[in-house]
């Protein structure tokens, strides 16, 4: 089949390659804008833009993908089918309307859990066990259209949102692959997704990333993981944004703790009355912090300014009249 792509980030640079070494031509790539990075603020390509252009692929960059120049353009290469992964626009239904096969979406979920942009972030905060990837039609409503394949990977418990979805987006571009030859060859069909168990998944916000050390251990464990590396965990300290990589229970939590159970506690976990929600506790090796539960130790973090550090190395560093705890 002759067919146009749509990506934008990293996790899109897979499903391009498969795509490349497959039997079905590449005519053209869409893509975001260049957009402006950094202090400087000088514009960037996008990373599916720059292997594109590695490949020698046209590359199109409509700023809105309704543009009649877009579309003009791409009735002109006459695709027969466009599969996406990640593009980041809404399509509108003239675009969808052009190739005889319509677009294939490569969503990182099993459809219906946890359509919209963040269903990677969204499973590991939840604390789902299973996630997956689904290829389906593009239709008007959110990530609603007929399924054509699906697979699954393990959330395994150390996993950010960022590893789960590399695994996904690799074994995701086989699976787009296959769709397309299975439509290619009548061997596969789109079957209507189940109308029970929809769950949806918003764009996370640097809101949605601040840690509430009230928390439950468990809890602030799937949310830290769940935000890194986008949008980024954060919490405040000493009037400033610290950044926070994946925290693990401490350990010997149990001499931090109290013996009883907490309510709110997650499996294994205890109050630790001892050491209050974002309190701090410096060790030489090591740097404490209580959340509702068992304290948790951290493990990365970047003060404003300054670089990435093992938490270690940035609580030998804190003034002695630094605040105490982390809000």
């Amino acid at each position: 089949m002759r067919l146009v792509f749509a990506g934008t980030p990293v996790a899109a640079l897979p499903t391009l390659r498969a795509l490349a070494a497959s039997r079905h031509t590449v005519a053209a790539v869409v893509t975001r804008p260049d957009a402006p990075v950094g202090r400087g603020k000088k514009l960037q390509r996008s990373p599916v833009a720059e292997l594109a252009g590695q490949l020698g692929f046209e590359t199109l960059k409509p700023v809105k993908p309704n543009e009649p120049e877009f579309l003009e353009k791409l009735r002109a290469i006459a695709p027969d089918c466009c599969p996406v992964t990640a593009y980041g626009a809404l399509l509108p239904q003239a675009a969808l309307d052009i190739p005889p096969y319509g677009w294939v979406n490569l969503h990182f979920s099993v459809l219906p859990a946890w359509r919209g942009a963040a269903p990677v972030q969204q499973a590991i905060l939840r604390g789902d066990d299973i996630t997956g990837a689904t290829t389906f039609k593009i239709v008007k409503e959110l990530d609603a259209g007929p399924v054509f394949g699906t697979l699954t990977e393990a959330i395994r418990p150390t996993d950010t949102s960022g590893d789960l979805l590399q695994r996904l987006a690799a074994a995701g571009a086989e699976l787009l692959v296959r769709t397309l030859d299975g439509i290619e060859d009548g061997t596969v069909r789109a079957v209507a997704q189940p109308a029970d168990g929809v769950s949806f998944a918003p764009k996370l916000t640097p809101a949605d990333a601040r840690v509430d050390w009230k928390l439950p251990a468990h809890l602030i464990d799937r949310q830290v993981r769940g935000c890194t590396p986008d949008p980024g965990a954060w919490t405040e300290f000493d009037g400033g944004r610290l950044k926070l990589w994946p925290v693990t229970l401490a350990a010997g939590a149990s001499l931090l703790a109290s013996p009883d159970r907490s309510p709110a506690a997650g499996p294994g976990e205890a109050r630790a009355p001892g050491l209050a929600p974002g309190e701090l506790r410096v060790d030489r090796n090591a740097v404490y912090v209580g959340t509702g539960t068992a304290p948790v130790r951290l493990g990365d973090v970047q003060p404003p300014g300054k670089r990435r550090m093992p938490a270690a190395d940035w609580g030998r560093g804190l003034r002695p009249d630094a605040s105490a705890s982390l809000t």
